[in-house]
């Protein structure tokens, strides 16, 4: 196990679920994630994360959860009942809050869109979709494997079983232009309800992309682009009433990710629990 929790004076209390396996590394990912051949034992790894929370309850007696976030990897990979089981020993562990924000990344293929009922029924209450694209031809560039057609499907069935859920864009990619940016945008507001997370593209170090970029086989836009292409995405976000509250991430007020404002804010005591190999 390797954990990491930073205080502060603020009483709020966030943790941090990591599920570093994927089914494909994607091109510009410099995350924590990795792909097996084998299938993941995944109950192995809730007693592992058991385990850590266990520990980890030990050194922060007394908090109160306020948000739980699934991170990866791809999250979604982990079944409805490995959510629901790891769920059960952070409540096992901490007082957590009525109502508090858990948060579940996932990738909008046709297989993993499947589970969001058992992922609410475990008690998810809001989902992240990794979109990334709108097109294929750019989907396909990022190493992406699901198509836009899935990805809309996707966000139509999270819609339809959470009453909040977020997708992400990357831009910035290869050939993007303003015009197209912008279009892409104002499709992508027509599927929102009311958060988006708007990622820069970053070419970095020990990546494919790196790789190739250094090869001069892949070519992004300059500093200046990149600069007119966030221009572009303040005023189409700022205008469709979804202005930036951190970096990366737009919402309308009441729709911000609680772990994301604690992250941006640095204002809160952040448990992150991640398994490792012991488990694998």
């Amino acid at each position: 196990m390797a954990s990491h929790i930073y205080r502060s004076g603020n009483p709020g209390f966030a943790v941090y679920v990591h599920w570093p396996f994927c089914q494909s590394k994607c091109p510009y990912c410099d995350f924590n994630s990795h792909v097996r051949a084998q299938a993941v034992d995944e109950e192995r790894f809730v007693q592992a994360f058991r385990a850590e929370l266990s520990h980890r309850a030990k050194l922060t007696k007394g908090r109160t959860v306020s948000s739980i976030f699934f991170g990866g990897g791809t999250p979604s990979l982990m079944k409805p009942g490995t959510v629901a089981g790891i769920l059960d020993a952070i409540a096992a562990n901490w007082t957590v809050e009525p109502g508090a924000e858990v948060t579940l990344e996932a990738n909008p293929t046709s297989v993993e869109a499947n589970r969001f009922t058992g992922y609410r029924r475990a008690g998810v209450n809001r989902v992240s979709l990794g979109v990334q694209a709108l097109n294929d031809p750019d989907l396909k560039a990022l190493g992406r494997l699901h198509t836009a057609e899935e990805a809309v499907k996707a966000v139509a069935i999270a819609a339809a079983i959470f009453e909040r859920y977020s997708f992400d864009l990357i831009y910035a990619r290869p050939n993007q232009s303003p015009a197209t940016w912008k279009a892409e945008l104002t499709q992508a507001l027509a599927r929102a309800k009311d958060h988006m997370s708007l990622y820069q593209l970053t070419i970095e170090p020990d990546t494919m992309f790196e790789r190739l970029r250094n090869a001069g086989k892949l070519k992004v836009p300059s500093p200046d682009e990149c600069r007119i292409l966030w221009d572009v995405t303040q005023e189409v976000m700022d205008r469709a009433g979804l202005p930036a509250y951190e970096i990366s991430n737009h919402a309308r007020p009441a729709a911000r990710a609680a772990t994301t404002s604690f992250i941006g804010a640095m204002a809160s005591t952040w448990a992150s629990a991640r398994a490792r190999t012991a488990a694998s």
